[in-house]
């Protein structure tokens, strides 16, 4: 999640605000270890706020995790 949040310049109060999850919440999300354990729900809101300003999560969440910046294709 850091690196998806350093790809577009937010800080963790950024997210926590347009994801409308507490910053308390993103820092434990931020300091788990694999896929945490938190409800469905607040991941969920958390991950389409970052592929809503682009950001693609890629890989493997357990043993290969990755985020990519979406390319704008111009039509």
């Amino acid at each position: 999640m850091r690196a998806a949040r350093a790809l577009i310049g937010w800080t963790a109060e950024d997210l926590a605000e347009q994801s409308g999850v507490g910053w308390a919440t993103i820092q434990r999300l931020e300091t788990s270890d694999g896929v945490p354990p938190f409800r469905r729900g607040t991941l969920a809101r958390v991950k389409a706020t970052l592929e809503t300003e682009g950001v693609e999560f890629v890989g493997d969440p357990l043993t290969s995790p990755g985020v990519r910046l979406r390319c704008s294709v111009a039509p």
